[in-house]
Formats: structure tokens, sequence, C-alpha cells
């Protein structure tokens, strides 16, 4: 297997070589995989895009991330796993904002599922309760109003679910002692969707209800 400083070195030029003939395929291949994984992981679908890019034929693609999954220098299991552990204990990103990441990074289904199911619904709740206290005390002295509209906003920023959002933020309040009916906010029924953005609407019934920001 070539060195990081062999594919550094002689990338460029087996990469521009490919295209007229000069080059093994399967040669070209491996060093432009070897140089993108040295410098972070990647999933084979990320990889595969790179070579179609470069110009390498997909039978030797095909066989030089095949020999690399077998050898577990592309394992997009473990990528997933990595990636949720990660992102959301380092950024706080929900178990939705983590999958549709890895979707984008062409992680199988399954494999985005195993995933998630390591991650948990009690660490999410865990996790939006944390950044929600976080965010807390920088919202007192606010009327009650634009207090939840800023908690739920931060929230939904990280893929939370609108009903989730609300959950957490009556009960970051609450604890603190707000006193949201007298505030003329009504969190008690979690709504299916978010209506918007900006300001609180009124219900039928003339009771305030809440939009993110």
């Amino acid at each position: 297997m070539a060195s990081a400083g062999d594919v550094a070195s002689g990338g460029d030029t087996a990469e521009s070589a490919v295209g007229g003939g000069e080059a093994d395929p399967e040669a070209v291949a491996r060093q432009i995989c070897l140089r993108m994984l040295t410098a972070a992981p990647r999933t084979r679908a990320q990889l595969a895009s790179a070579l179609r890019r470069r110009g390498v034929p997909e039978a030797a693609a095909e066989a030089v991330l095949g020999r690399f999954a077998d050898v577990k220098l592309i394992d997009d299991a473990m990528f997933a796993n990595a990636w949720v552990e990660s992102r959301h204990h380092g950024r706080g990103l929900s178990g939705r904002a983590l999958a549709a990441e890895l979707r984008h990074r062409g992680v199988a289904s399954a494999d985005i599922q195993a995933a998630l199911d390591r991650l948990g619904p009690e660490q999410e709740i865990a996790t939006a309760r944390s950044l929600v206290a976080r965010r807390l005390a920088a919202t007192k002295g606010q009327p009650a109003p634009a207090r939840v509209r800023r908690l739920i906003g931060v929230l939904a920023r990280k893929g939370y679910s609108q009903a989730l959002a609300y959950r957490v933020a009556r009960e970051a309040l609450e604890r603190e002692g707000v006193d949201l009916a007298a505030a003329g906010l009504d969190l008690s029924d979690e709504p299916d969707e978010l209506v918007g953005r900006g300001s609180p609407r009124r219900g039928a019934a003339g009771t305030m209800i809440i939009r993110p920001e």
C-alpha cells in the first residue's frame, strides 16, 4: 500500500495520466482514495464520486473501493457511528439532522438507523435540555414570548422536532418559575407543524401561540 507521502508526491501526475491511458487506472484510484482518506474519513459514495470526477473508469473504481472495504479502509457503518457521536455530542445536532447529513454523504439507510439507534431518544432529550439550559440565562429580562421563541429557535436550528422544542422550552421556563399562563402563552398543545417564523399569533380563543424564530 502506498504511503501518504507517496500519494502526495505522485497523485497529481497519475490523475493527469489516467485520461490519456498512460497510468494504471486502479493505481490512480488507489492514490486518489488514499490521499482523501489521509485527510479525513470518507464514505464509499464520497470516494466513488471523487473517482468519477477524476475520470477513473467505473470498473477500476469499483475494484479499488471493494478492496478498500474488505480491509476496512472504507466502513460506512463505522463512519456513521463516529459521525453521530461527534456531531451530536460536539454540536448538539438532533438525530433528524444527523440522518440528513449522512444521507447527503451516501450512507445507506440501514447504517444510518443503526448509528441513530445507538444515540437513543433519551440522549436526544437530555441534549436538547442542555442546549436550552445554556441559552436560558441569556434570555432573562426579556418578555416571556420572546424567550420562548428564542429557546425554540435554538433547538429548531439543531434539527429537533417542533413538539420536543415546545416541551423542553416549556419545562425550562416553568422550572425557572415563569407563569406561562399569566404571560398569555399556551404551550400545553404541541403542534404538528410550526407555522412559521417571527411573532406570536393568536389562537381561536385569543390564547397566544408561539412561533419559533
